[in-house]
């Protein structure tokens, strides 16, 4: 048996996702995710993951289907009622006891979103504590999730009868438009929630938020990715504020982030970590060197080069990354396993800028690199721009240490710069359409009163078409009718012609002798269950097979001349014995009846061929 941690195919198969669309699933616990991938290879008939490779290189629409099986959107309103009632009654009234609502707003982001109902449960329960006026001036809700489908329904808030089934009646006709037989959200409510694609993985959190609804999204995630994205929900949160996860979902390994506030319902609060050194250093930092200095000054320096707005690693002159602050760990996905590792083994050191080669500059000729407007794409498609200072750093003896690496984000600049110069040539190009609009403005004028009159005739040529348009419904309505009576009577006679059918079918199958009905191509038409017993074939075996080319004891070539007799009208009966042989391997006497099948208008349709057993030639 495999291992299903290992398996080489599937993990070149993650890679190829990751590396054309985008998707990292790497992070996924491998078991489900396997599961969920053999779902789509069963459906296109593939063996092995190496195959279903090839299938998606060749079928790239294969992708939206298996993103659609593996990003399983199951969610509902007021999901486990008993957490929304805590939070309603508990934990909204914490945050707005915390928050100046005169000057701040309350943050709200639901992390895995699926099709929305979470997101707009959130909405429900906070405009019922705060009032929906407070709530529209008050309240942010961010939404967000990897799957575009699943986040396209979200944004158009319409849910059927069954997925509605959740939400308490009160509210259902509080919040909700029923149209056509479906459920839309508030638009007025709808507009202070926020849809969004979010990898939790890849994209930097949300900031500020003072509750986080992530619910049975980290269960899909193995312990490491799990790690790296509740570290990123610690810095998302403001100081003591709260995260909801599933019943299924624990924090048992990360005390050191969150507190439980009610277990049961899991629901945790943010622990205050600025003062841990080892979250703001990594596992390099070591008790000999807590002894070098002063206690409050080490302390001082960790935390104000953590909380740096500019993001800055340090590199040691053997190449191995040694510190990462808070904006550097987010921007490049740095955790404090990558604390001592190689920096070349880490994807900084080629993006946004290739690194290497200008730390060795700097370390061979001892002076500061400057790299200005690196262009970098980091989350949701953004595009930002930096400026990168690599500076060596030396010990009290001049001695070089390594180097340190600060990125200064200047988009803000770069795009002000830009604005300006875009400002400055559209203002040469208002002049010289200010010059051209006062000439044209003269020759509206005088097109202005001509187009009033022409108005005046179109109003009056759209209320003819407007009448016009409403006697057209209304003959659209009268035909809808009609086609729905026509309906209803073709519905009525195919219930008559399968009650006829069904009718003639109890007659032949009752007769004592077989019946085969042939048309005038001698093809058979009706083969009843007696002659099934006589000779062994089945009726949908032989129905549109030529009579005379039955292989059957029955010598059917005797039949021949007698048939075409009855199909030309010259003998409406024939009556004849012969020997035959039963399915049953038995010499019996048959006698054959030959009825012509005679319409109304007297033209023969074809022929009744009734077979009946009247002795048997064995003693």
């Amino acid at each position: 048996m495999k291992n299903l941690e290992i398996d080489p195919e599937f993990e070149a198969l993650l890679d190829y996702i990751k590396n054309n669309r985008g998707f990292d699933f790497t992070g996924y616990k491998r078991p489900s995710l396997m599961r969920r991938v053999q779902i789509r290879m069963q459906v296109a008939e593939m063996e092995t993951y190496g195959d279903y490779t090839d299938y998606l290189e060749v079928h790239p629409e294969e992708f939206l289907h298996l993103f659609d099986t593996i990003l399983i959107n199951v969610t509902s309103f007021f999901r486990d009622r008993t957490v929304w009632e805590y939070i309603q009654t508990e934990i909204i009234s914490q945050i707005v006891a915390r928050k100046d609502l005169k000057r701040d707003r309350i943050r709200v982001w639901s992390a895995g979103c699926a099709s929305g109902q979470e997101a707009y449960t959130l909405a429900m329960v906070l405009a019922e504590v705060l009032g929906i006026e407070e709530f529209h001036q008050k309240v942010k809700i961010y939404a967000t999730n990897v799957d575009e489908a699943a986040l396209n329904q979200a944004r158009q808030a319409t849910y059927s009868l069954k997925e509605v089934e959740g939400i308490p009646e009160p509210l259902l006709e509080r919040y909700f438009k029923q149209t056509n037989g479906n459920y839309t959200f508030c638009q007025d409510l709808r507009r202070a929630v926020i849809f969004g694609r979010h990898d939790l993985l890849q994209d930097p959190p949300i900031s500020r938020i003072d509750l986080l609804s992530c619910r049975n999204t980290l269960m899909y995630f193995n312990a490491e990715t799990q790690a790296k994205i509740i570290s990123r929900f610690h810095f998302a949160l403001n100081f003591s504020s709260f995260l909801v996860l599933g019943k299924a979902e624990l924090l048992l390994n990360h005390s050191n982030f969150f507190a439980p506030i009610n277990l049961k319902q899991r629901i945790f609060t943010k622990i205050d970590r600025e003062n841990s050194k080892e979250y703001f250093l990594g596992s390099n930092y070591s008790k000999e060197r807590e002894y070098n200095y002063p206690v409050n000054n080490n302390l001082l320096r960790d935390a104000a080069f953590d909380i740096s707005s500019i993001a800055q690693i340090v590199v040691d002159i053997k190449g191995l990354l040694i510190l990462a602050n808070e904006q550097a760990r987010l921007f490049f996905n740095l955790s404090s396993q990558d604390i001592n590792r190689p920096l070349q083994d880490l994807e900084v050191s080629y993006r946004p800028v290739e690194l290497r080669s200008h730390i060795d500059q700097v370390i061979k000729d001892l002076r500061a690199v400057y790299l200005t407007n690196i262009g970098w794409t980091i989350a949701n498609d953004d595009f930002h721009f930096f400026d990168i200072q690599i500076t060596p750093l030396y010990d009290a003896s001049r001695k070089l240490l390594g180097v340190s690496i600060g990125f200064t984000e200047v988009s803000r600049y770069k795009k002000l710069q830009e604005e300006i110069e875009q400002a400055s040539q559209e203002l040469e190009m208002a002049y010289e359409e200010l010059q051209s609009t006062n000439e044209e403005l003269e020759t509206t004028n005088e097109e202005l009163q001509s187009s009033n009159e022409e108005l005046e005739t179109t109003n009056e040529e759209l209320q003819s078409t407007n009448e016009e348009l409403e006697t057209m419904n209304e003959e659209l309505q009268s035909t809808n009718e009609e086609l729905q009576s026509i309906n209803s009577e073709l519905r009525l006679r195919s219930e008559e012609l399968n009650q006829a059918n069904s009718f003639l079918e109890a007659i032949f199958n009752s007769l004592q002798g077989g019946v085969a009905v042939l048309n005038r191509e001698l093809l058979i038409q009706i083969w009843n269950e007696k002659n099934e017993e006589l000779w062994g074939l089945r009726s949908e075996e032989v129905l549109g097979q030529h009579f005379m080319n039955l292989d059957i004891g029955l010598p059917v070539e005797q039949l021949r001349q007698p048939i075409r007799n009855c199909l030309a009208g010259d003998i409406n009966v024939v009556e004849m014995t012969v020997a035959a042989v039963n399915r049953r391997g038995r010499q019996i006497m048959c006698k054959i009846t030959c009825t012509s099948l005679v319409s109304r208008l007297a033209e023969s349709r074809g022929v009744i061929v009734l077979t009946e057993e009247i002795a048997s030639l064995e003693g």
